[in-house]
C-alpha cells in the first residue's frame, strides 16, 4: 500500500474516514473520527517482563537496582510497526492492589503477567498501544528500597522512559540484554495516588520520551502531603509508609526508614532538605520548569487524604510555564475519575483522545477545548476555559464582635481562644455559642447563590502570650442541603453491576462494577480548611517567633475548592487552634487574640455560573438525615 502523505491524512481525519497508519500484512494502526481504532487483538497480545537496570543503588547492596516491568502490547509490534506506551508505575501491585475493586497482577508460569490491573490493557492495546505495569523501586518484583518519593522513586521511573528511549539497559530472566525495539519511543505515565505522583515526579526530571502524564489525585510535594505550613498531619508516615508498601523482609531496609525518621524533621515541622527531594514543584531533583510532558490533572477538592493543595499548586506552576493541560476537578473524597458516576463513558473517551493527541499524533482538537470539568454538586459539572474561574473577584469578609462575617471592619474590636486541640465537629458545632478553643463569625442569609471557585487566603492579625500557636481556619457553608456525601465510601456506593471498556481473556476482563454518589442532607459543609504555626508566617525552612504580647500579620492560603453557596445560605468562618482532625499536634496551650479590624478571610467569587445535571445511569443511592457533622472514616492518612 502507498505511504499517505501528511496532507491526505489530516484530509481522511477531517472527514471522518479510517486511516491505517503503519501499513503492513497485518493489522495497522486505524484512526477513524478522531480515535485509533481496536483492531489489534487483545487475546494474542505479547505478555511478556524485563528488568530495566536504574542508576541508583537503594538497598546498598552493591549493585544498581533493577526494575520489574511487566509488558503487553499488540503481537503484530516490533521493529515494523513501533508502539507508543501507557505506563502506570506504582508500588501497590501485591499489597493494597489497584483500583476501586483492588485488583493485583496475577502470573503465568512463566512468571509473565496475565491479568494487568485495571482497564489500561483491556482498552489501549487493540488501539495500537503498549501498556507497562512497573513496580516501583523496593516494591513487588523490583530491587531496592522504596524512599517516599525521593531519589529511587523517582530514578527508577525515569530509567524506565529511558530504556524505551534506548538510554538504558534492561535484562531478561536469563540475563539476556532486552531491547524496546517494538515502541516508538513516546510514553504517557497514569495512575492514582502513588501511581500519580510518580508520573509528577518523572517528568519533572525533564526525561525526553515522556510526552504526557495523567496525575489522579497525585503529590506534587511531600511535604504538602504531610505538613502545612509547620502543622503536622502525621509523625513518622514516611517510614510508615514505605515499611506498608515494601513486602520484602523488614530488615532489608531497615536503615533505610531510620534514615527517613533521622531526616523528616518531625520535631519543627519545618521544611527542610528531606522535603526539598520530595518537591517536584521546586526540588533538588526535578522542577516545573523541566516538564515537557503535556499534563492531564485530576483530583477532587474533598480529598482530604492527597490534601487538593498538591493539585493546584501544580497547576498554577504548569500554566505560570505554558505546559500543554488539562484539567477535571470533582467534588469526592479520593476517587478515580472512572468512578465519578455518570461520566465513566467519557472519561474513558476523554482520556483515549488524549492519549491519541499526544502518543499517536491525533489532531483531533482536544487540546483546543475547553482546559477544565468541574463538579459543583453532587450531580452537576460544568465546562469552562481554565481553572480556577477565570476572572473570579476576590471578596473580603471581615469578621466582627457580634459574630457576624461582613464586608465593612469593626474597627477596635478583638477576639480571643486558647490553641488547644479540638475537632471539626467541636470546632463548628454551635456556631452561636462562645467556646475557649475557637471564635466563629458568619453572614446573614445569603440573597443570591455565590459560587467559589479558587483558593481562599486567611489573613490574621493575631498576638499571642506564648511563641507560637497553631492556627486553624474553617470556611463553613451553613444551610440544610442535600449534599455529596464524601466521608462515607468517599463518597460512593459500589453496585453489583457491571459495564465493560476493552476487550477481555477469561484472565483478565475489562468489565468493572457501576457506582453511584453517596448523598446526605446535611445542615453545613466545611468548604475550605487552612492550618498554618505562627512560627512559620514568614518562611517555611526559617521559622521565627513571634514576639510575646506584640501583634503580627498572619496570612495564608486554606486549600482550594470550587463549591456553590446557595441562597439562603450562611457563609461562616471559624478561627481556632489545632484542628485535632487532621493534626497529630496536640495545641500549644497559647492564648491568641485576633485583631477583627485588621482580620479577614478573602475568597474567589464567580456570578452567573452555568449548571448541568449529569444524566443518572442506576437509581441514587442516599443516606440518611445526619444531623451532626461526622467525622471523616478512619484510613485517610492510607492511599
Amino acid at each position: 500500500m502507498p505511504r499517505l502523505r501528511p496532507a491526505l491524512i489530516a484530509v481522511a481525519l477531517i472527514l471522518g474516514t479510517a486511516t491505517p497508519v503503519h501499513a503492513g500484512a497485518g493489522p495497522a494502526i486505524t484512526i477513524e473520527n478522531g480515535r485509533t481504532q481496536p483492531v489489534f487483538s487483545y487475546a494474542d497480545a505479547v505478555r511478556e517482563h524485563v528488568y530495566v537496570e536504574s542508576s541508583v543503588d537503594s538497598d546498598a547492596d552493591g549493585r544498581l537496582d533493577r526494575v520489574r516491568v511487566d509488558i503487553i502490547r499488540p503481537k503484530e509490534s516490533g521493529p515494523r510497526l513501533r508502539v507508543p506506551v501507557v505506563i502506570d508505575e506504582s508500588p501497590y501491585y501485591d499489597n493494597s492492589g489497584r483500583g476501586n475493586e483492588a485488583e493485583r497482577k496475577v502470573y503465568d508460569a512463566a512468571d509473565n503477567v496475565t491479568k494487568f490491573p485495571l482497564y489500561y490493557d483491556n482498552f489501549f492495546v487493540p488501539r495500537g498501544y503498549a501498556v507497562l505495569n512497573v513496580d516501583m523501586l523496593g516494591t513487588t518484583r523490583s530491587d531496592g528500597c522504596p524512599d517516599l518519593g525521593g531519589k529511587a522513586d523517582v530514578l527508577g521511573g525515569k530509567a524506565v522512559i529511558d530504556w524505551l528511549n534506548g538510554r538504558a539497559k534492561a535484562y531478561r530472566a536469563d540475563g539476556t540484554p532486552a531491547v524496546a525495539d517494538w515502541t516508538t519511543g513516546k510514553s504517557a505515565m497514569i495512575g492514582k495516588s502513588y501511581d500519580g505522583t510518580l508520573a509528577n515526579a518523572v517528568a519533572a526530571t525533564g526525561v525526553r520520551g515522556l510526552e504526557t502524564i495523567v496525575p489522579i489525585s497525585a503529590i506534587s510535594s511531600w511535604y504538602k502531603y504531610q505538613r502545612s505550613n509547620g502543622v503536622i498531619y502525621n509523625y513518622d508516615y514516611a517510614s510508615w509508609l514505605a515499611n506498608y508498601v515494601d513486602t520484602d523482609p523488614e530488615a532489608k531496609c531497615q536503615a533505610v526508614r531510620d534514615r527517613m525518621d533521622a531526616e523528616d524533621g518531625d520535631d519543627t515541622g519545618d521544611h527542610n532538605a528531606f522535603w526539598d527531594e520530595r518537591d517536584y514543584i521546586d526540588g533538588l531533583l526535578g522542577d516545573a520548569s523541566k516538564v515537557r510532558a503535556s499534563v492531564f490533572v485530576v483530583h477532587t477538592t474533598n480529598d482530604l487524604n492527597v490534601k487538593p493543595d498538591n493539585y493546584s499548586t501544580w497547576w498554577q506552576a504548569l500554566a505560570e510555564r505554558n505546559v500543554p493541560r488539562k484539567i477535571w476537578v470533582g467534588q469526592y473524597q479520593h476517587v478515580d475519575p472512572f468512578d465519578f458516576e455518570g461520566r465513566r463513558d467519557l472519561w474513558v473517551d476523554t482520556l483515549h483522545r488524549w492519549f491519541d493527541r499526544w502518543l499517536h499524533g491525533v489532531r483531533n482538537g482536544i487540546d483546543r477545548e475547553p482546559r477544565a470539568d468541574v463538579q459543583v454538586g453532587p450531580t452537576q459539572w460544568m465546562t469552562q476555559r481554565d481553572w480556577p474561574a477565570p476572572h473570579a473577584l476576590k471578596v473580603a469578609l471581615r469578621p466582627a464582635a457580634d459574630g457576624t462575617l461582613k464586608l465593612g471592619r469593626d474597627r477596635n474590636a478583638t477576639a480571643t481562644f486558647t490553641d488547644v486541640a479540638l475537632t471539626e465537629s467541636e470546632l463548628v458545632a454551635d456556631v452561636g455559642t462562645p467556646k475557649p478553643g475557637r471564635v466563629a463569625f458568619t453572614t446573614g442569609a445569603l440573597p443570591l447563590s455565590l459560587r467559589m471557585s479558587g483558593t481562599p487566603v486567611a489573613d490574621l492579625r493575631v498576638k499571642l502570650d506564648r511563641p507560637t500557636s497553631n492556627l486553624t481556619a474553617l470556611l463553613v457553608d451553613f444551610g440544610d442541603d442535600v449534599r455529596l456525601d464524601w466521608r462515607r465510601g468517599q463518597g460512593i456506593t459500589t453496585l453489583t453491576e457491571e459495564d465493560c471498556h476493552g476487550e477481555s481473556t477469561t484472565a483478565d476482563d475489562g468489565c468493572y462494577r457501576k457506582v453511584v454518589t453517596n448523598v446526605v442532607n446535611r445542615p453545613l459543609e466545611i468548604v475550605a480548611r487552612g492550618w498554618i504555626d505562627v512560627r512559620n508566617r514568614d518562611s517555611l525552612s526559617r521559622p521565627s517567633p513571634l514576639p510575646v504580647g506584640r501583634y503580627g500579620q498572619v496570612k495564608w492560603q486554606t486549600l482550594p475548592h470550587d463549591y456553590t453557596f446557595k441562597k439562603g445560605h450562611r457563609i461562616g468562618l471559624v478561627i481556632a487552634g489545632t484542628d485535632a482532625t487532621y493534626s497529630s499536634e496536640t495545641g500549644t496551650g497559647a492564648n491568641v487574640t485576633v485583631d477583627l479590624a485588621k482580620s479577614s478571610v478573602v475568597l474567589p467569587f464567580v456570578l452567573g455560573t452555568p449548571l448541568t445535571e449529569v444524566p443518572q445511569d442506576g437509581a441514587r443511592f442516599r443516606g440518611p438525615q445526619e444531623p451532626n457533622l461526622p467525622e471523616p472514616e478512619p484510613g485517610f492518612t492510607f492511599f
